[in-house]
């Protein structure tokens, strides 16, 4: 198999586990600081394709950018109290999540 192949897939397998969650049930993440914000501003499925493949230089490019960050106290209080729902998907050991 070729790499555009391998990313093809890992790509659409990132995309196919990519869902709604109640924030709520996000919880248990978030207390072990396993749980990433990623901004509007970036396409989820991207972030986590990068996540999936440790492209670490990208990864610390959005951190610089603050376009990802563990999700803050006060953003976790906010989406507990409105009963939030994200965007989320796992990517071992992270929780990607994104409103």
């Amino acid at each position: 198999m070729n790499k555009s192949y391998d990313d093809a897939i890992t790509r659409e397998k990132v995309n196919l586990e990519t869902s709604r969650i109640a924030w709520q049930e996000l919880q248990r993440f978030f207390a072990s600081g396993c749980a990433v914000f990623v901004t509007s501003t970036l396409d989820l499925v991207d972030v986590a394709y990068q996540f999936s493949i440790d492209n670490k230089d990208q990864v610390a490019q959005w951190l610089q950018d603050k376009e990802l960050a563990l999700v803050s106290d006060q953003q976790a209080m906010e989406w507990l109290e409105t009963d939030a729902e994200v965007w989320a998907v796992v990517v071992k050991p992270w929780i990607l999540v994104q409103l």
